[in-house]
């Protein structure tokens, strides 16, 4: 499938909550927006999540790819989750983001360093993740987008905002 376009702000799509899927029958619909999210991840070098809203999709899905990130210190592979949450946090740090959505600049975000969640996998089947270090970052960010928030509605000071300076 061609990459789908990557809605930016200040779409107003980008700040609405998300519906959970129904997971027993919206198997279609679940199916083509999990592979929209995974072709349009694959399409953007460098992108390691893509969350529903950001296609235009109000459902709550999202990608996640850490895999050979030099940050990543854990690693599940590709994951595509419907409906997830978060059960379990743990830790705290600064760390500086970027969003498709939002392309011209970074910021510094504080998140927790480990994340516990539960979720549903593309082919319907329960899931427990726990990720730590940049890939509980990057859930804790696509999760986000579920809700209509940003990374820069967690920004805590304009001194934690810079502009872009490469786009990968």
């Amino acid at each position: 499938m061609p990459a789908a376009p990557v809605l930016r702000y200040p779409n107003p799509l980008l700040k609405q909550r998300c519906r959970p899927l129904a997971l027993e029958s919206e198997r279609e619909l679940l199916a083509r927006v999990a592979a929209d999210l995974v072709d349009t991840m694959r399409s953007h070098p460098r992108c390691v999540g893509l969350a529903a809203p950001q296609i235009g999709e109000l459902v709550r899905l999202v990608a996640v790819d850490v895999t050979d990130h030099p940050k990543a210190e854990s690693c599940h592979g590709l994951l595509v989750l419907a409906n997830p949450a978060i059960a379990r946090t743990e830790g705290e740090a600064l760390g500086r983001e970027g969003c498709l959505s939002v392309p011209d600049v970074t910021a510094n975000v504080r998140r927790a360093t480990v994340v516990e969640l539960e979720a549903v996998t593309a082919e319907g089947k329960p899931v427990a993740v726990t990720a730590n270090g940049f890939e509980a970052r990057v859930l804790q960010h696509e999760l986000d987008h579920l809700d209509g928030i940003l990374f820069l509605d967690r920004v805590a000071s304009k001194q934690d905002l810079f502009r872009r300076q490469s786009y990968g």
